[in-house]
């Protein structure tokens, strides 16, 4: 059995309340099961949530065996770690893996600086869970028992991975937090910086950085990508923070062939009426002009990939 369920998908903040009930108000994180492997993606919020039903469901059968693969070090994708139960129930294994910006800090000082006593009363050194960092680059691992796990690098302010996890024939890939790659250099001939040949390079390199990105998550039977904000927003005042329209999502799904796209990483205010208005209005936008299944992500649901 290959499932993905949802504990969280909102972008950059919680954002509990009456606004958020239907589609959820914390911040991402991913539970994948694999036969009987379990993989974590990020650290957001929404991982209490999980730690807790982890340790009242997976505990009896034995010590808890898992890997948490962080897409990167921001707040909102790690903030939920120090209140993840099974790191403090003795026997717990877990591997971290994730990547590493410029900062000379290592992937384990970066997730341990939460745990200290000038933000948390418990310390790093004191969790009764065994854990391993390993730092990630563009990679493939074999987790063992059929289950491969493939990164690549993603467009965002700091170092970010996309996942691409195989197992039995089947493929689900994340790309968040994410936003297109675009021409950095002038492309008006009537700007004084303007150079033909360098507009050009830069076109083609954000060309072939794009098709990269939708070659990873090619022919995924689930691809959650980022769509934080509509073109209209992006355009007016968002290029540059990281984040994805969702015609951008959608228009990039549909070229590389993905079965089921889940919208993800929604903006913090962005309420349940505004993304149910929303995800019925892009897949009338689809409906009868392609095979790609969209759905605006929400908090509690399971995907089984069959």
């Amino acid at each position: 059995m290959f499932t993905v369920k949802i504990w969280g998908d909102r972008g950059s903040m919680p954002v509990p309340g009456p606004d958020t009930v239907i589609f959820g108000g914390n911040t991402s994180c991913l539970e994948i099961r694999c036969g009987k492997k379990l993989v974590i993606i990020d650290a957001g919020s929404g991982i209490r949530s999980l730690g807790d039903w982890i340790a009242k469901n997976d505990l009896k059968n034995g010590p808890i065996d898992a890997d948490i693969f962080l897409t990167h070090t921001h707040w909102d994708h790690i903030m939920g770690f120090p209140m993840f139960t099974p790191i403090y129930i003795p026997g717990t294994t877990l591997r971290i893996h994730g990547p590493v910006n410029f900062e000379d800090e290592t992937l384990e000082q970066i997730i341990g600086s939460q745990l200290s006593y000038r933000y948390w009363p418990v310390r790093q050194d004191e969790l009764a869970a065994k854990i391993k960092y390993q730092s990630l680059k563009e990679t493939q691992l074999d987790l063992g028992d059929g289950v491969i796990v493939k990164t690549k690098y993603l467009n965002h302010p700091v170092l970010c991975l996309g996942y691409r996890i195989e197992y039995e024939g089947k493929a689900m890939a994340t790309a968040y937090d994410h936003e297109p790659f675009i021409n950095l250099f002038p492309v008006d001939p009537k700007d004084p910086d303007y150079d033909p040949v360098i507009a050009e390079e830069g076109n083609k390199a954000a060309t072939e950085e794009n098709a990269r990105v939708e070659s990873f998550f090619h022919g995924a039977d689930l691809l959650i990508h980022d769509t934080q904000y509509s073109a209209k927003e992006y355009r007016a005042s968002k290029i540059g923070w990281g984040h994805s329209s969702f015609e951008h999502a959608i228009n990039a799904a549909n070229r590389a062939k993905v079965k089921h796209l889940l919208l993800f990483h929604h903006d913090p205010n962005r309420s349940d009426m505004e993304l149910q208005e929303l995800e019925l209005f892009y897949k009338e936008k689809v409906k009868n002009k392609s095979s790609l299944k969209i759905d605006a992500s929400r908090e509690g649901q399971t995907f089984t990939l069959a």
